[in-house]
C-alpha cells in the first residue's frame, strides 16, 4: 500500500516536473517557436505515461508557451508584435503592484541580491546572460511581497516577453541604458520609496515596449522601401 501511495505521489508531481523542464528550454530558446511537442516523444523522454505530459502541455498552453495546431498537435507559441504589447502592459501592472508591496518588506539582504546581480551583469558580455540576470533582477525585486501567486504570475509574463524582445533589444540598446534604469530602481529600493519603484519601473518596462514599437515600424517601412 504504501509503494502505491509513493507511486502516487509520484505521478501527481511529475506534470509539473515535465511542464518546469519544457519551460525552462522553450523561455532560453533550447526549443524554438514552432517547434513540436508530440506526447509520445515526451513520454518516452521523460519515462512516463502520456498522461502526465497531456497534464503538462495544458498548462504551459494556459501559459501561452505552446498551441495547437491542426494536424501539428501542441507547437511552441510564437508571439506577434501586438501580442507582446498586451503582456507588456499585464506586465507593468503586476511589477508595479508587487514592487508597492515588496519594498517596504526589503531587508539589506534583498537590497544586497539586488546589488549582486547588477554587478554580475555588469561584468557579462553575454547578450544571453544579460537576458537570465534582467530576469533574476525582476524576479528578486517582487519577492519580498512574499506573495507566491504574484511572483509566479510575474514570472510567466516577464519570461514568455523577454523570450522573444530581450535579445533584439539588447542589441539594439546594450545593455547601458537598462542597467542604468536598473540602478536607479535599486537606489529607490535602498531609499525604501516604494511609490519611486513603482515609478521607475513601469517607465523601464514601458521604455521597452516603445523600443519594440520602434523597431518593428521601421522594419515595415524598409520592408516597404525595399
Amino acid at each position: 500500500m504504501a509503494t502505491q501511495t509513493s507511486r502516487a505521489k509520484a505521478e501527481r508531481g511529475l506534470p509539473q516536473i515535465i511542464r518546469d523542464q519544457l519551460r525552462d528550454e522553450i523561455l532560453n530558446g533550447s526549443l524554438a517557436s514552432g517547434t513540436q511537442l508530440r506526447q509520445d516523444a515526451l513520454a518516452e523522454r521523460f519515462n512516463t505515461s502520456r498522461l502526465p505530459v497531456r497534464e503538462a502541455l495544458r498548462q504551459l498552453e494556459s501559459e501561452g508557451l505552446i498551441t495547437y495546431q491542426r494536424n501539428r498537435g501542441a507547437v511552441v507559441a510564437g508571439m506577434d508584435v501586438t501580442q507582446l504589447c498586451e503582456m507588456m502592459d499585464i506586465r507593468i501592472a503586476l511589477e508595479c503592484h508587487a514592487a508597492k508591496i515588496a519594498v517596504p518588506n526589503m531587508v539589506q539582504r534583498d537590497i544586497a541580491q539586488l546589488q549582486e546581480i547588477l554587478d554580475l551583469y555588469n561584468a557579462s558580455e553575454s547578450v544571453a546572460e544579460w537576458a537570465e540576470y534582467n530576469r533574476r533582477f525582476h524576479l528578486a525585486l517582487c519577492a519580498p511581497s512574499n506573495n507566491t501567486k504574484l511572483r509566479r504570475l510575474i514570472e510567466e509574463f516577464c519570461l514568455n516577453t523577454d523570450r522573444y524582445t530581450h535579445e533584439m533589444m539588447s542589441l539594439a540598446t546594450g545593455k547601458d541604458a537598462p542597467q542604468h534604469d536598473h540602478f536607479e530602481i535599486l537606489e529607490a529600493c535602498r531609499q525604501r520609496d516604494a511609490a519611486r519603484v513603482a515609478a521607475l519601473l513601469e517607465r523601464h518596462i514601458q521604455e521597452t515596449k516603445n523600443n519594440l514599437l520602434a523597431t518593428d515600424r521601421l522594419k515595415r517601412e524598409g520592408v516597404a522601401q525595399a
